[in-house]
C-alpha cells in the first residue's frame, strides 16, 4: 500500500512538472501540431530565458518531438560555443596582455599573436579581445615608427657628411657662411637621436637599427669635429701668416694668396713599392678569381640572395688582399661588384613592385562588385597563396615594412569573412555529427526490428534508403569522419548481414536452376511445360529476393541463354521448312509481287487489274499451270494440305508425282477451321433474328415461308477449298492489299482535289473547256448536269439572288456550315423548305443549284462556298 502510494506521489509530480513546463512556455507541449510545438518554442526563446530552463526544457520535449526540440538544441549549441569562445578569449587575452607588459616587444610576435588567435577561434571583434589587438596595432605602429625614423636619421647623417665634404671644396669664405646653419642642423640631428634612443619603445626595436644610428652618428661627430677644427686652422693661418695651414688644399691656397707666398713645394717622388712574395700572390689571385667566377656565375643567371653574398665575401677578400692584385684583376672584381649593386637594386625594385600587386590583390577580395563575392573557403585559399608569395618575395631582398603594414591589414579585414565561415562551418559540423548518430541510432533500432524479413524487397528498399540519407546527411570534418564511419559501418553490417544470407542463397538456387535451363535446352524435343515451369519458379524466386540490378541481369541472361538458343533452333527448323514454298504459294506471291509493282507505278487501273488477278489466284480459278520441267514438283489437282505436301516431295519418282489421287465420295461441309493468323479475315456470323426482320425465339422459315423446323438444307461447296497458304505468301498477299488499298484511296484523294480545282479554274475564267469530263467528274455528275454547267459557264454573267439561294441549298445539302451573314438567309430558307413538301430536297438538285452558281459572277466567299460544297458532293465520284 506504502509503494503505491509512493508511485502515485511520483507520478502527481511528473505530470505536475510537465504541466509547469507547458504553461511556462506558452503551452509547447499542449500543441496539437509539431509545426506549432516549434513556433512557441522560438516564441519563448525570443525571451532569453535562463540556460538551466532551456535545458529542462529540452530534455522534456526532446523526448516527444525532436523537430521541435531542434530551436532548443540550437539554442543550447550556441550557448556552448559562446562559452567556448569565452575561455579561448580569455586565454588570448592574458597571451596579449603578456605581450603588451614586456619591456622588449616583438612585431612578429605581435602579428602571430592576432593570427593564431583567429585560426584558434577567438572572437577577436569583441572585447576585450578587440581593445587589445587596437592595443597591439598601436604598439606595432610606433615600434615601426621608430626604425623609420632610425634610418631617417641615418640618412640624415649621409646628408650631412656629404654637405661637410662639399664645403671643404669650397672657398673659405663660403665655409664660413655655412658654418653656422650646418652646426644648427648638426646639433637638431643630434636631438633627433637622443629622443629616438630615449623613447620608451626603443628597446623593441629591431636589433640591427640602434647600431646603424650609433655608428652614422660616429660618423658625423668625427666629421663635424675635422671640418670644425680645421675651419680653425684656416682661420687662425688667415690671422697669422706664421701659422700652420689647414690640411684642406682649398683653403690652404686661398691663404697663400692672401699672404703673397709662394706655391707650395712639389711632393718628394713617391717611392717603390716593396716587392711581394710572388706566394702569396699567386695564392691571393686564385682565391679572388675564384670568387669573382661564382660571382659572374650568379650575376648571368640572376639570383638575388646568393648573388649577395657572392658580392659580399668578395668584397671581404679585395679588403684583405689589398695591394697583393693585378690591376687588370682588381678592375674586373670593382666591375663585377658595380654590377651585383645593380642587380641587387633592381631586384629591390621589382621586389617592391611584386609586393605592391600583393597588397592590391589582398584589398580586391573584399572590394569586388555586387554579384562576385567569394565565399570564405576561397578567400582562405587565396590568402594562403597571398602570404606563401609574400614569403618567397622577402626571401630575395630586404623587407618593406610599410608594404607589409597594408597588407598585413587587407589580409587580416579580409579573414574576417574566413572567421565567419569557419564558424559558420564548425556549427554545420556539430549539427550534421548530431544528425548522423542519430541515423546510426535509426538505423540499429531498424535492425532489431525489422531486418530479418520476410518481406526482402522492403528490407532492400529501406537499406538503400539508409544508406542514401547517410550520403546526404551533410558534410563534415575529416576528423569527425574518420570518428563516425566505423560506427556507420558496423551497424550497416549489422543491418545487411541477414539479407546478404539470404541473397546468397537465391544465388545459388538460381544457379541450380541455370543448370536446368541448360539441361533442358540441350534436350531434342523441347520440354514446353518444363520450361514454363522453370522460368515460373526463376521468377518467384525473383520477386522473393531481390539482387543488385546489373548481378541479376547478369544471372537472367545466363539462365535464359540455353532456353532462347533451344527456340532459335526451332525456328530456324520452321523457316527451312517454310522455304520450300509449293506451287500455289509460289503463284500467289508472284501475284503479290505485280500488284507491288502496280502500286509502284501509280496507275489505278493497272492496280485494280493486278488486285482482282491476286483475288483469282486465291480462290483457286487461275492457278497457273505447271511447266514441264516442274512436273514432278507440282500437283496438278491439289485437294488438301496433305496431298499438296506429298506431291512436292522431292524424294517421290516422276510416275507417282503426276499419279492423281484417288477421289472419295464429298462429304457435307459440317464446320471449317478458321484462319487465326494475324491480319486474316473471319467469317461473318449469321445475322440475328431482329436484323432478319423475325421475331426473337420464332422458328426459321424456309424459302417458300413455311416453317422450316429443325431440318435445313446442306449446301454443296462449289468445288474443293484452295490450299492453305503458307506463312510467307501470306503475309505478301496481305501487304500487298494493304499497300494497294492505302495507294487507290490517296490516287482517289488527289484526282478529287485535281477535278474540284478545275471545276473552280472553268468558273473563275468563264471558260468551258475547262470543265473536266463527265468520267473525270465521276458518277454522281450526270451527262446532263456537266451540259448544264458548261451552258451557265458559256452565257453571260448574271449577278441575282438566284446563285445565292443556290448557294445555301447546296450548303444545307451537304451539311457544310454557313458564314455568319448567311445564317438568317439559311435559317429563312430552312423554314420555306418546311413548308415545301412536295418540292425537291436540296440533296435532289445540287446539279442545277451548281449551275446557277456557275452563270454567276466569283464574287466574296461564293468561291470558297462553293468549294466547300463540292469537295463533299463531288467525294463519292
Amino acid at each position: 500500500m506504502a509503494s503505491a502510494n509512493k508511485s502515485s506521489e511520483d507520478g502527481g509530480t511528473a505530470k505536475l512538472s510537465a504541466l509547469a513546463l507547458d504553461q511556462l512556455t506558452g503551452g509547447a507541449f499542449s500543441a496539437s501540431t509539431s509545426g506549432e510545438r516549434a513556433t512557441r518554442i522560438r516564441e519563448w526563446l525570443a525571451s532569453q530565458p535562463d540556460v538551466a530552463l532551456v535545458q529542462d526544457v529540452f530534455k522534456e520535449m526532446s523526448s516527444k518531438d525532436k523537430g521541435a526540440a531542434k530551436p532548443l538544441r540550437e539554442r543550447l549549441d550556441e550557448i556552448k560555443r559562446q562559452k567556448a569562445q569565452e575561455s579561448i578569449g580569455q586565454e588570448w587575452a592574458q597571451k596579449a596582455e603578456q605581450l603588451l607588459a614586456q619591456d622588449k616587444l616583438n612585431i612578429a610576435d605581435a602579428m602571430a599573436w592576432q593570427r593564431d588567435a583567429a585560426k584558434a577561434g577567438a572572437g577577436l571583434s569583441r572585447e576585450p579581445l578587440m581593445s587589445l589587438k587596437q592595443q597591439l596595432v598601436a604598439r606595432v605602429s610606433q615600434i615601426e615608427d621608430l626604425q623609420n625614423g632610425c634610418q631617417i636619421q641615418r640618412e640624415a647623417a649621409v646628408l650631412l657628411t656629404q654637405r661637410t665634404d662639399v664645403l671643404s671644396t669650397k672657398s673659405l669664405t663660403e665655409a664660413f657662411a655655412a658654418q653656422g646653419s650646418l652646426k644648427g642642423d648638426f646639433e637638431h640631428w643630434q636631438t633627433q637621436a637622443l629622443e629616438l634612443t630615449h623613447h620608451r619603445l626603443w628597446a623593441s626595436i629591431d636589433a640591427k637599427f640602434p647600431p646603424l644610428l650609433e655608428g652614422s652618428g660616429r660618423q658625423l661627430q668625427a666629421v663635424w669635429n675635422a671640418f670644425s677644427g680645421a675651419l680653425e686652422q684656416a682661420v687662425a693661418a688667415r690671422d697669422d701668416p706664421s701659422a700652420e695651414l689647414p690640411n684642406v688644399p682649398t683653403w690652404a691656397e686661398e691663404i697663400r694668396k692672401l699672404h703673397g707666398l709662394a706655391q707650395a713645394a712639389p711632393l718628394p717622388e713617391k717611392t717603390s713599392k716593396p716587392k711581394v712574395d710572388p706566394e702569396k700572390k699567386a695564392e691571393a689571385t686564385g682565391a679572388v678569381a675564384k670568387l669573382l667566377a661564382d660571382l659572374e656565375a650568379q650575376l648571368a643567371e640572376g639570383h638575388g640572395k646568393a648573388t649577395v653574398q657572392a658580392a659580399s665575401v668578395l668584397r671581404q677578400r679585395l679588403k684583405e688582399f689589398a695591394g697583393l692584385l693585378d690591376h687588370a684583376l682588381e678592375v674586373q672584381a670593382h666591375n663585377a661588384l658595380n654590377a651585383a649593386g645593380e642587380l641587387e637594386g633592381w631586384q629591390r625594385w621589382r621586389a617592391d613592385q611584386l609586393r605592391q600587386e600583393l597588397v592590391t590583390k589582398a584589398q580586391g577580395l573584399l572590394n569586388r562588385p555586387p554579384g562576385q563575392s567569394l565565399g570564405g573557403k576561397k578567400i582562405q585559399e587565396q590568402l594562403r597563396g597571398l602570404r606563401e608569395q609574400w614569403k618567397a618575395t622577402d626571401q630575395g631582398g630586404n623587407p618593406n615594412h610599410a608594404l607589409w603594414k597594408k597588407f598585413d591589414e587587407a589580409c587580416n579585414e579580409a579573414h574576417k569573412v574566413v572567421d565567419l565561415w569557419i564558424e559558420k562551418v564548425k556549427s554545420e559540423n556539430a549539427a550534421n555529427r548530431q544528425s548522423r548518430l542519430d541515423l546510426v541510432q535509426e538505423l540499429t533500432a531498424w535492425t532489431a526490428e525489422k531486418a530479418n524479413g520476410p518481406d526482402w524487397k522492403d528490407v532492400s528498399r529501406s537499406l538503400h534508403q539508409f544508406a542514401q540519407r547517410w550520403r546526404d546527411a551533410g558534410h563534415v570534418n575529416e576528423k569527425t569522419f574518420t570518428e563516425l564511419a566505423p560506427l556507420w559501418k558496423s551497424a550497416f553490417d549489422a543491418a545487411t548481414a541477414p539479407i546478404d544470407a539470404v541473397q546468397a542463397a537465391s544465388v545459388e538456387a538460381r544457379k541450380l536452376m541455370t543448370a536446368e535451363a541448360d539441361a533442358l535446352g540441350a534436350q531434342a524435343v523441347l520440354n514446353i511445360n518444363a520450361i514454363k515451369e522453370l522460368q515460373k519458379r526463376w521468377q518467384t524466386e525473383a520477386s522473393r529476393v531481390p539482387l543488385e540490378r546489373r548481378f541479376e541481369q547478369k544471372l537472367w541472361d545466363r539462365f535464359r541463354k540455353p532456353i532462347d538458343d533451344a527456340f532459335d533452333r526451332k525456328t530456324q527448323e520452321r523457316e527451312k521448312a517454310a522455304m520450300a514454298m509449293g506451287a500455289f504459294d509460289q503463284a500467289v506471291v508472284n501475284a503479290a509481287n505485280a500488284l507491288q509493282q502496280a502500286t509502284q507505278a501509280g496507275d489505278a487501273t493497272a492496280i485494280h487489274q493486278s488486285m482482282q488477278a491476286l483475288r483469282q489466284v486465291l480462290s483457286g480459278g487461275s492457278d497457273p499451270a505447271p511447266k514441264p520441267d516442274d512436273q514432278k514438283h507440282a500437283n496438278p489437282i491439289p485437294t488438301s494440305p496433305e496431298t499438296s505436301a506429298l506431291a512436292t516431295d522431292d524424294n517421290q519418282p516422276a510416275e507417282s508425282a503426276v499419279r492423281e489421287p484417288v477421289k472419295s465420295p464429298a462429304k457435307p461441309v459440317v464446320a471449317m477451321r478458321g484462319d487465326d493468323r494475324p491480319g486474316a479475315k473471319r467469317a461473318e456470323a449469321h445475322a440475328p433474328a431482329h436484323a432478319r426482320g423475325e421475331r426473337p425465339g420464332a422458328p426459321r422459315r424456309s424459302m417458300d415461308g413455311k416453317p422450316a423446323g429443325r431440318t435445313f438444307e446442306r449446301r454443296e461447296p462449289a468445288g474443293p477449298p484452295p490450299p492453305r497458304l503458307g506463312d510467307t505468301a501470306f503475309r505478301a498477299q496481305r501487304n500487298a492489299f494493304e499497300v494497294a488499298e492505302m495507294a487507290l484511296k490517296k490516287l482517289s484523294v488527289q484526282a478529287h482535289g485535281e477535278v474540284l480545282t478545275q471545276v473552280l479554274s472553268a468558273w473563275q475564267a468563264r471558260d468551258a473547256s475547262l470543265l473536266p469530263g463527265v468520267q473525270a467528274l465521276g458518277a454522281r455528275v450526270s451527262p446532263s448536269t456537266r451540259q448544264a454547267w458548261t451552258k451557265a459557264l458559256s452565257e453571260s454573267v448574271v449577278d441575282d439572288a438566284a446563285a445565292a439561294t443556290a448557294l445555301l441549298r447546296l450548303e444545307i445539302a451537304t451539311d457544310t456550315p454557313t458564314p455568319a451573314t448567311h445564317i438568317d438567309a439559311r435559317r429563312a430558307l430552312q423554314l420555306q423548305l418546311l413548308t415545301r413538301r412536295n418540292d425537291p430536297a436540296p440533296k435532289e438538285t445540287w446539279g442545277a443549284d451548281v449551275a446557277k452558281v456557275l452563270q454567276s459572277g466569283v464574287a466574296g466567299d461564293n468561291k470558297a462556298r462553293l468549294q466547300a460544297a463540292l469537295k463533299v458532293l463531288l467525294q463519292g465520284r
